[in-house]
């Protein structure tokens, strides 16, 4: 028996999907193979990136070792922040395992920089669910941008992911000090923001107005594409490491990086004025934050493809998907229109099926914090709420999106989707016509 057919029969007989199924799949696959070379070529740059930044760190085996109290000297904290300021070409680094996840990171950004009566402007539109109660947008939370007198202003996008600068520039005031770019389609109809545009905004803001903080909110964005936003002129970008950049191994933590004046405010913000980065420990965590790095460039080519074997599929199948299989990608994140909550439900649930972690949970909608609608979560993952791991996530909301990330394997990936798909047709929630390939394979 080959391999192609003992693959069939795992499939099959231990995970019981149906073969119709197998074979839509592996049909689709076969398709994109122009579209996984590319992803490889990025790969390739963004890996050899990485590793040089390791290099010109002088990265020891003695810098996984790590200190107790306050942290002085933890030679570990800094190496990491070194490198990660070398990864993105910028002047300094905040990388924390204390840092909550990337709304923390985020909200730590904002609350470093910003000061009563200034202004943040979103030229990205609204921004995710969560950093709307930060800013204060929605609900009444302790401790908004709102509270603190900090006002907030947003500019749409056009044609769904294109930054609309001349509306930018005239919304600009004396008080504006931070423009904030969303990169990822969040939980939004809209595409995710490309570097090219990201460059141009940039480029016109700065000719004018020098001094105003250009920030990118790059969750799930980084290694997608050769360059990231501050190497096009973006001032300070944060992020999560359990997402992109902590590569599956990250236990926990955020990233800050940017200009050397602006990290040393973020960093006052996290401790104290006078602390700053000189305190905090890593906890031991130093090997794994790096070693996920080194691996990011990998792992983020693998959820990619996953995600583009998706798009294909589905839209094979007559759903609407985003980005479609032929747009240019800026974050590892694929949208699925279900139009239907049991749909989601049940596709959601299919995914869970699929994980080496608590394959046997069946999740449904609930009230999760800092979102105004019950969210379903499927996330069988080794690190909690890790996103760069084989993940779907919907709020309970028209016209109802699925979201669909990560994959530390793209075969886990392709399991995720038949398994989903399988559920749908187990349920009579998808016909089974649309399949429309005969196999010869039976369970």
């Amino acid at each position: 028996m080959n391999v192609n057919m003992l693959t069939r029969k795992i499939l099959c007989k231990q995970f019981g999907i149906d073969p119709a199924i197998i074979d839509f799949v592996l049909h689709v696959e076969t398709t994109l193979n122009k579209k996984f070379e590319k992803i490889n070529n990025i790969k390739e740059y963004n890996q050899l990136k990485v590793i040089d930044a390791f290099q010109r760190a002088n990265l020891a085996a003695t810098h996984f070792n790590w200190t107790t109290g306050y942290g002085y000297d933890d030679e570990g904290r800094d190496k990491v922040e070194e490198i990660y300021a070398n990864v993105f070409n910028t002047e300094d680094a905040l990388v924390r395992a204390n840092i909550a996840s990337g709304t923390h990171a985020l909200a730590l950004t904002l609350g470093g920089i910003l000061r009563p009566n200034d202004e943040m402007l979103s030229i990205t539109g609204l921004p995710y669910d969560t950093m709307q109660k930060v800013i204060g947008i929605k609900g009444d939370m302790k401790g908004s941008l709102k509270e603190y007198n900090i006002s907030y202003n947003q500019v749409d996008l056009i044609d769904n992911n294109k930054i609309d600068i001349d509306t930018v520039m005239s919304n600009i005031k004396n008080n504006t000090k931070l423009i904030l770019i969303q990169r990822s389609t969040g939980y939004s109809d809209r595409k995710a923001i490309e570097i090219e545009d990201m460059k141009n905004a940039i480029s016109n803001i700065k000719k004018e107005h020098k001094d105003i903080v250009i920030m990118v909110d790059n969750c799930y964005g980084e290694f997608v594409e050769m360059i990231e936003p501050t190497d096009i002129g973006a001032d300070i970008i944060a992020g999560s490491l359990i997402k992109n950049p902590g590569g599956g191994l990250a236990l926990a933590g955020g990233y800050i990086v940017g200009k050397k004046n602006l990290i040393e405010s973020i960093a006052n913000r996290l401790t104290a004025p006078g602390i700053g980065k000189d305190c905090g420990l890593t906890y031991g965590t130093s090997r794994l934050t790096l070693q996920g790095l080194f691996l990011a460039p990998h792992i983020v080519s693998e959820a990619l493809k996953g995600s583009i074997l998706a798009a294909g599929v589905f839209d094979l199948l007559d759903f609407e998907v985003l980005p479609t299989i032929d747009d240019n990608r800026s974050d590892i994140i694929q949208a699925i229109k279900f139009n239907n909550p049991d749909k989601v439900i049940k596709f959601c649930q299919g995914i869970q099926a699929a994980s080496p972690v608590d394959s046997f949970v069946m999740p449904l909608p609930w009230d999760m914090p800092g979102y105004s609608e019950p969210v379903i979560m499927a996330a069988g993952a080794f690190i909690q709420g890790s996103s760069i791991e084989l993940s779907a996530d919907a709020p309970m909301r028209e016209p109802y999106f699925v979201y669909l990330q990560g994959g530390l394997t793209y075969e886990h990936c392709k399991l995720g989707i038949m398994k989903g798909l399988d559920n749908l047709l187990k349920n009579d929630l998808i016909d089974r016509k649309l399949f429309n390939i005969s196999t010869e394979y039976e369970k």
